[in-house]
């Protein structure tokens, strides 16, 4: 395993080899991060449990980070704090060796990350097109890896963005599931402290650390029915314009989850498009003026401003109350539109966002392009709804990334649903209690299953009648004299498999099961121990055809 101190001195040779300056506000001197290293690699030997030593991170600059002006991506704005944003100090705390702070849109008003001061932050993979923003250096930070881990803001899509444009994971939580105190606010009712990495679970990990009680009251969970997971999924025509072979790529994903278990629902799209314009077309853009108006107003022309941020929010000064109570109005109309066409879904599958622009076509539009960045994205906070981003292949060489949108406080369940899209699903064999139709079949479906073909083994096993409750067969590889029995080939999510072997009671236990066809599959199997005294039922072929004999011993029938 390697150490704090080698993971810190390997990032600091990856920032020199990459030559990503911008990518950075406040980058810690080595020695500094080195001697936290070191006391986290002391503490690890004395067993103290860090589940996150050995990981480096990176910190928006809109968070707080002891020791390091908080800039918010304004140079004039910038103060020392004493404390590290609670987030970051639990991150801290279980492991966790800062690097430094990175750049970002100003104040966080951006989905671009070329509104900073300090540079535009170019993309990890094109460096001739944006990375997306405002959370643009900690994305790029991680998918260059030098970070293993990095937090960033979400408002309208700022955690979800960066990481569809540079090929990593982005969630995004419920509000108030993670601390916003040490945070320079954009929109204070709307805004997430989010993660970045490179696979979900250290996504994953990193969230549950930091997540704590919001003093928001969790609603009851909606006990799931047993079966696939529920995905909503909007025509391709509802989506709006998409750069070429987005809408392709798009569905590519959808039948991904498909192949992986998941039953795909329509929907419509249209309320959550028309509250996503709302954001900053309507009247909550005032809660920008909040936080940061009479700042910008009072440094109006100051080269530290970025013109394109200091407009959005001087401008959004001049809301006025009465549109502000008719735009709540409207939006909950919406809402209660939106969650009545999910209806029962467990998530609703977008792309990130639309298209993936070059810095070039941003500078010709600033508004323009950045407005179109947040089609999907910006309602989500609106609507109270947790997120999670993934990458989902590539289109013309470039990261296309999709994301899962469900209801608050369906953050672990999000995860889930989309782990199918960033590693493959397995396939299992089953020969009984499991099989279709039958008593433990519903194990399968509720962890993603689905049934890929009906076959047999190979002509090398021996089935078994147990004595257990519910009824179920031992299947065990015995080379000479066994026989073919019938089986059954199910294909799960990699962590629904690994739920199904943490579960799985002794004597049973999961292998690799020879089939017809030569190939080979995970499938149950039996400890040979388990099945002496037991009754020989391999000649009735299978499970199901032994239930269906006139078997004398009716607690296995």
């Amino acid at each position: 395993m390697i150490t704090a101190v080698e993971r810190v001195r390997a990032a600091y040779a990856r920032i020199a080899r990459v030559d990503r300056p911008e990518v950075w506000i406040g980058l810690r001197p080595r020695a500094e991060a080195e001697a936290d290293a070191a006391a986290v690699d002391a503490k690890a030997a004395a067993g103290e449990r860090l589940p996150l030593a050995g990981t480096v991170l990176a910190i928006k600059n809109n968070i707080d980070v002891a020791g390091l002006p908080t800039t918010a991506g304004c140079p004039a704005y910038a103060y020392l704090p004493d404390a590290d944003a609670p987030a970051v100090a639990r991150l801290r705390a279980a492991g966790a060796v800062v690097l430094g702070t990175t750049n970002l849109d100003q104040f966080a008003t951006g989905l671009v990350g070329t509104r900073s001061p300090y540079g535009a932050v170019r993309n990890a993979v094109a460096p001739e097109r944006v990375s997306g923003g405002s959370s643009s250096g900690s994305a790029v930070a991680v998918a260059l890896g030098i970070a293993d881990i990095a937090l960033g803001t979400d408002t309208a899509g700022s955690g979800r963005i960066p990481a569809a444009f540079n090929g990593i994971v982005g969630l995004k939580p419920t509000i108030g599931l993670v601390p916003t105190e040490g945070v320079v606010p954009a929109c204070a009712s709307l805004d997430c402290v989010t993660v970045f990495a490179r696979t979900l679970p250290a996504a994953e990990q990193a969230l549950s650390l930091m997540a704590a009680p919001s003093g928001r009251a969790p609603k009851a969970p909606v006990e799931r029915r047993p079966g696939p997971w529920r995905i909503a999924v909007p025509p391709t025509r509802q989506l709006g314009p998409l750069d070429p072979g987005w809408a392709e790529a798009f569905e590519a994903a959808a039948r991904q989850l498909a192949d992986s278990g998941a039953e795909l629902l329509p929907v419509d799209l249209a309320p959550f498009t028309e509250a996503a314009a709302m954001l900053y077309e309507g009247a909550f853009v005032a809660e920008r003026y909040t936080a940061v108006g009479a700042f910008v107003d009072a440094h109006a022309g100051s080269p530290d401003l970025d013109p394109t941020v200091a407009g959005i929010i001087s401008r959004a000064g001049d809301v006025r109350a009465h549109q502000l109570y008719a735009d709540r109005r409207r939006l909950e109309s919406l809402r209660l539109r939106a969650m009545a066409s999910l209806g029962d879904a467990d998530a609703l599958l977008l792309p990130t966002a639309p298209g993936h622009p070059t810095l070039a076509e941003v500078a010709a539009d600033p508004l323009g392009a950045n407005a179109r960045l947040g089609r999907y994205t910006n309602s989500t906070n609106l609507f109270d709804l947790a997120a999670v981003a993934v990458p989902a292949g590539e289109v013309n060489g470039l990261p296309f990334g999709v994301m899962l949108v469900g209801p608050a406080f369906t953050d672990e369940r999000l995860a889930r649903i989309a782990s199918p899209l960033t590693a493959p699903p397995l396939p299992l064999a089953v020969v009984g209690a499991h099989l279709a139709g039958q008593p433990l079949n519903g194990q399968l479906l509720a962890a993603g299953g689905r049934l890929l073909r009906t076959t047999t083994t190979a002509p090398v096993y021996r089935l078994y009648a147990l004595d257990t409750e519910p009824a179920k067969p031992g299947l065990v590889r015995v080379g000479a004299g066994g026989a073919a029995v019938e089986a059954e080939v199910w294909r799960l999510p990699a962590e629904g498999l690994g739920a199904l072997a943490a579960a799985l009671p002794r004597p049973m236990a999961l292998g690799s099961v020879e089939l017809a066809d030569g190939s080979s599959v995970t499938g149950f199997l039996c400890e040979p121990l388990a099945v002496e005294g037991a009754r020989d039922i391999t000649s009735f072929g299978g499970w199901r055809a032994y239930l269906r004999s006139d078997c004398p011993d009716e607690n296995l029938c």
